[in-house]
């Protein structure tokens, strides 16, 4: 068999298989808060090694896309603890993508109506989503930011440390930091966003302090074994450029290794989009040379690899020792038996439009509005 079907110990989470189900943002959860769909569509996906949740907000400042569920309410964890145990009863493990936006956002989505916060003042050539009040959606330009304050970003971190202990609590077997796409961590990692004059900014150090800080933060509350974080070197979502990717991210894994994290989760070249994406002065990413650095430094955690991987490329990169772990986005949506059909070499149903943006594979639950990856 190959070992992208054998079991393996993530951190202090024990899976069934090394498919892991990416983070799928669905703008399902009004209030933000899950509901029975969410319930069902996560029970359906259980057999992969590990779920991670669709992008979820630490706190309401945090929220970027209407309808997408928070960590920051009691309705909402009690919802996110109906999803774990349906998982957990299905014998899955299932960890939160825990999220902060940053500056991409709209006023309508912040607290009282106020300006997104970001490492800048700079608005963002992107969209986020809004609906309605007749339940219509529509994309809508994001709104300017403000540059938080230095004396600001303390709060912010014990946000993240206080999202991973509601989560725990919620029934989850970890959490992953987003730090990739262009939202708020990735705002600070990048000199192509980041036009901050204090210890927050400037030199790549500085840069990477707010992520290293949230990671401290977060290990120390509940674990490093628990504890992920998902990069993306090269992505540009969100207008994420920075002008030597490599020598950025190479700084970032070394600082990770730190810690005994669960796994380190690499989106290779542009979100969702073309793998052999790159950007800054320097020659095509090295993803492999970023996972030697990250050892050189004394990491252990598990390395996930995303990004338009099929059958094959899976299994290559899990048996040849490049990854210890696969995460799949776009084939969970239409196949949530994903891993039978994988492990059987069955065919697999393709998220067409009709699917990807609401209609469903035929005997499956699947909502009708925005399916986007995130």
């Amino acid at each position: 068999m190959n070992k992208l079907f054998e079991p393996a110990q993530i951190g202090d989470i024990a899976v069934r298989n090394r498919i892991v189900m990416a983070p799928l943002t669905r703008n399902r959860s009004p209030g933000a808060i899950p509901n029975d769909l969410n319930v069902e569509y996560y029970r359906q996906r259980a057999t992969a090694g590990l779920i991670i949740t669709e992008a979820t907000a630490i706190t309401h400042q945090g929220q970027g896309y209407a309808d997408v569920p928070g960590l920051y309410k009691k309705e909402a964890l009690d919802g996110w603890k109906r999803v774990t145990d349906a998982v957990h009863a299905g014998g899955g493990k299932i960890v939160v993508q825990m999220w902060h936006v940053g500056r991409i956002s709209h006023t309508t989505l912040q607290p009282n109506g106020g300006s997104p916060v970001s490492s800048t003042n700079k608005v963002a050539r992107a969209k986020t989503y809004l609906v309605n009040a007749d339940g219509t959606g529509s994309f809508a330009e994001t709104s300017k930011p403000r540059a938080l304050e230095t004396s600001e970003i303390p709060g912010i971190i014990d946000d993240y440390r206080k999202a991973a202990r509601a989560a725990i609590d919620a029934g989850f077997d970890g959490v992953e930091i987003h730090g990739a796409n262009g939202y708020l961590l990735d705002q600070f990692l990048r000199d192509g966003i980041n036009d901050r004059t204090d210890y927050y900014g400037g030199s790549i150090e500085n840069r990477a302090r707010f992520t290293f800080e949230v990671v401290d933060a977060v290990t120390r509350e509940i674990g490093a074994g628990r504890t992920a974080i998902r990069i993306s070197p090269v992505t540009p979502s969100g207008e994420s450029y920075d002008s030597d990717p490599r020598k950025l991210f190479t700084h970032v894994v070394e600082g990770l290794a730190r810690h005994d994290l669960a796994y380190i989760h690499v989106i290779e070249g542009e979100t969702g989009g073309e793998r052999g994406y790159t950007q800054g002065t320097n020659p095509p990413f090295d993803y492999k040379d970023l996972r030697q650095a990250y050892e050189r430094a004394g990491g252990h955690a598990s390395w996930m690899v995303n990004n338009g991987y099929d059958h094959q490329m899976a299994m290559d990169a899990v048996e040849s020792g490049r990854a210890d772990l696969v995460a799949f986005g776009k084939p969970f949506i239409a196949n949530p038996d994903l891993v039978e059909r994988l492990q059987k070499n069955l065919s697999l149903n393709t998220p067409d439009n009709a699917t990807f943006y609401g209609g469903g594979a035929k005997g499956y639950i699947d909502y009708p509005r925005l399916e986007k990856v995130a």
